[in-house]
């Protein structure tokens, strides 16, 4: 096709039907007429795109004859096209210049049209600026009182393109097709630019008048409007002064706009919110501390210095009735009870109970709320969980708060600094609501499976709590009070209907659930439930009036299949370069088995397993206590720059991290060195430095009920974790195992390897003492 800048061109004619397109417009058009779609998909493939598009004079005509078009039209590109299911075709075009038909040409399936680029006349010595301020302050008018949405299109209007903000304004408003034609042909951009501003003006005061007419009618009809209805709400509620201040002010704002136009219903929309918050509104809250205990003692079991610091803690806020303590923090692994225990607060203080699951957020707003500016904005989760609770001091839990994220949207933890500040929190601002809200009544919980994800300046304004994982015994307990019974009535049985022996539940613990908590022993026994339930059905008996079942270990086998683990000890002999350590995951308490082995190389240190930085630096700092050891011991080590030593933990799909299994990698390395086994009933935990002194480790509880759960019954700790296992770890735990506590590795290797570190029982090839190696 030639420059659209030459005189003359030759393209294919679209008839338009009830349309008149414009240049610098992107119209969506349906073509469906056979002429129309030659034309179209001639235009694709011999006209780079390109189509002239013209209004047809007559509506109706289906085949439209060269004496049925507008002569003027516009030159237009194809930006899109798509094939509907029908065969017509849905294409977007841009407007580029206005053009005029010359001639028809000779073409059998389509309108062929010679034509010319018209060029616009833009006379010098009009205020052409002024003009375009007017007519685009004038639109701004016109699509607010017509109620329509059009985003962005206010930033298309330039004052500076008075042609361009025309004809986009002129493409929009409602006017007979006649009107437009008779615009697009007007050449001159000062007259058309005035004849559109005259045309929108009368359009403006028509929607004027309807909007200050309309309300009146209402009245006179003795219909009540929006306006008395919002009147009678905001009289009635229990509002501070300064939300019924800005209440009413938005209340005259919404008076003055049209009905149902698009910024009266953000109007409604923000009033509704502002009548739903309970800003005056408190529950009465229990204030019996022995009902309390009693009432957690019923949710749950065990937990003893979990509930006295709970406890301890409602009766400084029930005693100081404005209390501004530290917001509660539960950490630990998932099944434990956190949130559940969150539930049992606000039932013994008869409170409501409001969840928020923070996992995944990204967006400030999700906490703060959106700004009204925004189309489509709301509140955030604090005010919409006070609208829920209907009350102001609600038990608030804010679930999962260690997975937080952040994005180019915001950072949610800043947005939380501000209402879990005591400081703080009763000058909270909502982004939506603009306005400040007490939140110093809301009992803020929190809940994290690790402190460490946490953000620190949010951890630095709460009190951590941690729920250890559960023994075995305490499961026990778990499953026969409060499992059975809740899985027994939800599946259709009386909680005395199906047993489940002692023998059998220790074995689903052990066999077929390795957890901290007991969210899969839950799973499990719900399945033994609906199996049960089944079988019943089967026989032709009715669930509640049938005998009762007890479980045996046959049916346990029938309904839950195979064993998943094994509860006996993981290795049964002793080996070179295996060392069995204890790690803390967001699961609870689990074994880390280390393995290392020999083979030639560079001398080199490789680690697999999806090991965290810190974990390769414990890594590094063992090698080097290593070999400072048997440095230390007179061996030599000469040899080893020809191999590499190869270190991996199994579950490589698993990522570790910390520091904890720095004594287990050093033991390892020590092991495969000296060709010493290392005992596998013993498991350690500990950080190493490089004078071999063993520092102390978090989550002992965890580790140690973990390799009880294993079958290993010696285990090595820091020395200054002696304390942790005194006070944490339940008494019939510790009568079944023996706990080592040492401060150094000297001390821990002689606990567990096979032999002493002495000559005589180096049994390697790399390493021998000096003497013999100075002799060679």
């Amino acid at each position: 096709m030639d420059r659209l800048s030459e005189q003359e061109l030759l393209l294919p004619l679209i008839p338009l039907r009830e349309l008149v397109a414009f240049p610098n417009v992107i119209v969506p058009i349906l073509v469906g007429r056979d002429k129309s779609l030659n034309a179209l998909k001639a235009s694709l493939a011999q006209y780079g795109g390109h189509v002239f598009l013209a209004a047809q004079r007559n509506q109706i005509t289906e085949t439209p004859q060269p004496e049925e078009m507008y002569e003027v039209g516009t030159i237009a590109r194809i930006e899109k096209s798509a094939e509907q299911s029908n065969g017509s075709y849905r294409i977007v075009v841009q407007g580029l210049k206005r053009g005029r038909i010359i001639e028809y040409a000779d073409n059998p399936g389509f309108h062929l049209v010679r034509l010319t680029v018209l060029e616009e006349r833009s006379e010098s010595g009009k205020d052409l600026l002024e003009l375009s301020r007017n007519l685009i302050a004038l639109f701004e008018e016109y699509i607010n009182l017509k109620r329509v949405r059009l985003p962005g299109i206010m930033t298309r209007l330039k004052p500076s393109q008075l042609a361009d903000a025309s004809d986009i304004i002129i493409s929009i408003i409602s006017i007979p097709l006649k009107i437009k034609q008779s615009l697009l042909e007007e050449l001159s951009t000062y007259t058309r630019g005035v004849r559109i501003y005259n045309v929108l003006k009368k359009e403006v005061l028509q929607l004027r008048s309807q909007r200050d007419i309309e309300p009146k009618m209402k009245r006179e009809e003795g219909q009540e409007t929006d306006y008395d209805e919002y009147k009678k709400k905001i009289a009635a509620a229990q509002l501070p002064d300064y939300v019924r201040t800005r209440a009413e002010e938005e209340l005259e704002r919404l008076a003055a706009m049209p009905p149902f136009s698009a910024e009266g219903t953000v109007s409604r929309y923000y009033l509704d919110w502002l009548l739903a918050i309970p800003w005056k509104k408190f529950k009465k809250e229990n204030k019996d501390i022995r009902r309390a205990a009693q009432v957690l003692d019923e949710d749950h079991y065990g937990l003893r210095k979990v509930k006295e610091r709970i406890l301890d803690y409602l009766a400084v806020r029930l005693l100081v009735r404005r209390s501004e303590g530290e917001i509660l923090c539960f950490v630990g692994p998932p099944g434990v009870g956190k949130s559940s225990l969150s539930k049992s607060i606000a039932r013994a203080l008869d409170r409501k109970f409001v969840r928020v699951s923070l996992g995944g957020v990204k967006d400030e707003a999700e906490i703060r709320g959106h700004r009204r500016t925004y189309i489509g904005s709301y509140p955030g989760q604090i005010v919409k969980g006070l609208k829920k609770a209907g009350s102001m001091n609600p038990v608030f839990l804010l679930d999962e708060i260690d997975k937080l994220n952040s994005d180019f949207r915001g950072d949610p933890a800043s947005a939380l600094l501000e209402a879990l500040d005591p400081e703080q929190n009763s000058e909270f601002n909502d982004h939506y609501l603009d306005l400040e809200l007490n939140l110093s009544q809301v009992f803020f919980i929190t809940t994290a499976n690790f402190s460490e994800n946490i953000p620190p300046a949010l951890l630095d304004r709460m009190e951590v709590i941690e729920l250890p994982g559960y023994t075995e015994r305490e499961k026990l307990e778990i499953a026969k009070n409060f499992l059975l019974k809740k899985q027994a009535e939800k599946n259709g049985f009386l909680p005395q209907q199906i047993r489940i022996p002692d023998e059998v539940l220790l074995r689903i613990i052990n066999e077929y659930t390795r957890e901290a908590g007991v969210r899969n022993l839950e799973r499990e026994i719900a399945v033994i439930m609906r199996k049960t339930a089944r079988a019943i059905i089967e026989e032709g008996k009715k669930g509640r009036k049938g005998e009762n079942r007890v479980i045996d270990m046959e049916m346990l086998v029938r309904f839950l299949g195979i064993p998943k683990f094994s509860a006996q000890k993981i290795f049964q002999r002793n080996e070179i370069g295996v060392a069995i350590g204890l790690a803390w995951t967001a699961s609870g308490g689990d074994i880390l088995v280390v393995e290392a082995r020999m083979l030639k190389g560079k001398g080199e240190l490789i680690l697999t397993g999806r090991l965290g930085e810190v974990m390769k630096e414990s890594s590094s700092a063992a090698f080097s206590y290593t070999k400072l050891k048997l440095f230390e011991l007179e061996l030599d080590t000469e040899d080893l720059k020809h191999y590499d030593i190869h270190l991996h933990i199994p579950e490589g799909a698993v990522p570790k991290e910390g520091p904890s299994a720095g004594v287990t990698l050093a033991v390892s390395l020590i092991s495969l060195l000296t060709g010493i086994p290392v005992r596998s009933d013993y498991a350690m935990t500990g950080e190493i430095t490089l004078r071999g002194k063993i520092l102390p480790v978090g989550g002992i509880k965890e580790k140690i009920i973990a390799a009880h759960r294993y079958g290993i019954k010696n285990i090595l700790i820091p020395s200054e974790n002696e304390r942790d296992f005194r006070e944490d770890i339940p008494e019939e735990l510790k009568s079944d195992i023996r706990v080592h506590p040492v401060e150094g590795m000297d001390e821990l290797l002689d606990i567990v390897l096979e032999h002493p570190i002495k000559i005589q029982n180096i049994k390697s090839k790399v390493i021998r003492p000096l003497q013999q190696a100075n002799l060679q």
